[in-house]
């Protein structure tokens, strides 16, 4: 789903469960704060039960560094906190961005959905209270400037894994650059296998009377795993989720591994070979009703 502005993720969500039969499960995929937009997996039925191999994928936005300016939210819609006089230019910003590639650490924002004694941080914040939030590592395998725009912001290109704020990172920049910063806007590109230019809008999802041609097959974001083939002799066991013996299966499973199974063409789930019998994690085949 192309995900607005103003949309929470869980909005996204319901928008979609109302289009569906009822009963029918709906998830999201990583987060995307409500004032961001963007790419946001949305997992219908039985996908709902892959969230654990699509949120560590690499994610990829473009976002707004504004110089001068800190926030409490780190972005443009909190309070202000401090101003500076910024006159950055795009060599010295191109000077400190190569020391936030790789491995960096990251203190979480108090205005985040991550639990600290099992509460919201952003729920603390709003009441008042201040907490201690460890660093924590974070994975930018990319960090390139891609234009400087009339007002003196910059716009950046971020590439990074999973768990990376990109406001923190434009709030960290801001102060190797010694005047701070925070982050305009935010537009997630890609997560995982999931592009800007195959997600649906909102007017699209509405207008649609039938949302199973705006549907991906199930295993589409998979194809990053290894994939083993069921012997056909062997579909029994494998419709059962039993354990199935290396004998039973064509390809070659990678021990320890999250690996596809397909069973006469369909994919039937997701499991792990540990050496001795492939074990299923989620099996998503059923037998045929008779």
């Amino acid at each position: 789903m192309l995900k607005p502005p103003g949309m929470t993720s869980s909005d996204a969500v319901v928008l979609v469960r109302r289009r569906l039969p009822k009963g029918t499960k709906v998830g999201h995929a990583g987060t995307l704060d409500p004032e961001a937009c963007g790419v946001l997996p949305v997992m219908v039925g039985k996908a709902t039960r892959l969230f654990d191999y699509l949120v560590e994928k690499e994610k990829i936005y473009v976002a707004q560094l504004k110089p001068g300016i800190e926030t409490d939210t780190q972005d443009a819609y909190g309070q202000v906190l401090r101003t500076a006089e910024a006159h950055v230019t795009a060599e010295r910003l191109q000077s400190v961005l190569p020391q936030f590639l790789g491995t960096i650490l990251q203190r979480p924002p108090m205005y985040s959905a991550l639990k600290v004694g099992g509460r919201k941080l952003y729920d603390l914040a709003r009441a008042g209270q201040e907490v201690e939030v460890a660093q924590r590592p974070a994975q930018i395998h990319e960090l390139r400037l891609l234009e400087q725009l009339a007002d003196g912001s910059f716009l950046l290109r971020v590439r990074c894994g999973r768990g990376t704020y990109v406001r923190t990172l434009c709030s960290d920049i801001g102060r190797a650059l010694g005047c701070g910063a925070h982050m305009g806007f935010l537009l997630r590109e890609r997560t995982g296998a999931f592009d800007i230019q195959s997600a649906h809008t909102v007017e699209e999802i509405e207008a649609a009377q039938d949302l199973e041609p705006l549907l991906l097959p199930i295993d589409a974001p998979l194809a990053h795993l290894p994939r083993v083939d069921v012997d056909e002799r062997a579909a029994r066991f494998c419709l059962s989720g039993n354990a199935l013996r290396p004998q039973q299966l064509r390809g070659e499973p990678v021990c320890g591994a999250p690996t596809r199974a397909y069973l006469a063409g369909a994919f039937a789930g997701i499991g792990r070979f540990d050496g001795q019998a492939f074990h299923f994690d989620a099996m998503l085949l059923e037998r045929e009703k008779t």
